[in-house]
């Protein structure tokens, strides 16, 4: 399945309903008065955060999305149905930007709607043109129309824990051990081509494509990828111990997050300063005496270094119970 992390759509709230002209009709009476009821208010646009969503895929291929109108006003007063209101459902962390206002509405939790659009008021129907010299009144107004605008949709919060380093570096691997994803996995750098994301715990993670030298100015899979790594709360670098120095690779992608700017946003925080973390990948390759002499070179740079080797269950368990203590914290 795609990923996507931006779209554009153009969204309508519901037209309210029409009132109408009626007359209450009773025995020997034609016309006991005017009784036409109000159009129902059309249907509001909200939209709601969901953990359980990762991308905006679902609305990939979707031009136009519009909200219930209200039903026309009835007989004997009787006020249309208002129509039913669209609860549109977005990533935790999405940003949506109304086009014509320019309000930008942030999605920063699980459940609480938030109003894009507002429903048409419903018509009036003819009783409320009654008056003393206006017994019956044949007015009636029509529902005025929903508002409507062009959105367009960012995904700026993609995980809790994004993992980055050089391809090839067991990243995807990692994933697909820790949180149970099925990310595709090869023996050829850029097996990933798009993130990958599994659940920790109720944490997101996020396997990042690999970066080269020169990402930072487009080189190899470019900024669309430095700007997935923007969306992270926490970087996870990962290298792997068949790098005779882990430094230079720790330092090449840091070099790339440093370099790295998005564009219109001068003075924006360094991808360089989130917080991280190092893991040492692909232990089982190695001896424990270069286990040891990687991570007191790698802790020279960083105090918080792990090595791992997926095959090891019990150090993959206790290294998740760590990174799930880390990430709770980082909550708080």
């Amino acid at each position: 399945m795609a990923f996507v992390d931006e779209l554009n759509l153009h969204i309508v709230a519901g037209r309210g309903g029409n009132g109408v002209v009626r007359f209450l009709h009773t025995k020997g009476k034609d016309k006991a008065g005017p009784s036409g009821g109000d159009g129902g208010n059309g249907g509001a646009v909200y939209a709601a955060g969901s953990r359980s969503r990762h991308s905006l895929v679902d609305y990939k291929h979707v031009k136009e999305l519009r909200a219930k109108g209200g039903g026309d006003g009835g007989r004997n007063s009787l006020h249309g149905k208002s129509g039913e209101d669209l609860v549109l459902s977005f990533p935790v962390g999405t940003v949506i930007k109304n086009l014509s206002t320019g309000e930008e509405v942030s999605i920063e939790e699980e459940g609480t709607p938030v109003l894009l659009l507002k429903g048409g008021m419903g018509g009036l129907g003819n009783e409320h043109f009654k008056s003393s010299v206006n017994r019956t009144p044949k007015e009636w107004t029509p529902g005025k129309p929903g508002e409507e605008a062009d959105f367009f949709i960012e995904l700026r919060l993609l995980a809790d824990l994004g993992l980055v380093g050089l391809p090839n570096a067991g990243k995807t691997n990692f994933l697909n051990t820790v949180t149970k994803a099925k990310g595709k996995v090869a023996d050829y750098p850029f097996t990933t081509l798009e993130p990958n994301l599994g659940d920790m715990y109720g944490y997101i993670v996020a396997d990042i494509p690999g970066l080269i030298e020169g990402a930072s100015e487009g080189k190899g899979l470019g900024h669309a990828f430095l700007r997935h790594i923007r969306r992270t709360r926490m970087l996870a670098h990962l290298i792997s111990l068949e790098h005779k120095d882990p430094t230079v690779p720790y330092t090449t992608v840091r070099n790339e997050l440093e370099r790295y700017l998005p564009a219109g946003e001068a003075g924006s925080e360094s991808l360089a300063d989130k917080d991280e973390l190092v893991i040492l990948t692909k232990r089982d390759l190695v001896d424990e005496k270069t286990v040891e002499r990687q991570m007191k070179k790698m802790k020279k740079l960083n105090s918080r270094v792990y090595a791992v080797s997926i095959l090891d269950d019990k150090a993959v368990k206790e290294l998740v119970d760590e990174l799930v203590k880390i990430l709770r914290t980082k909550k708080k």
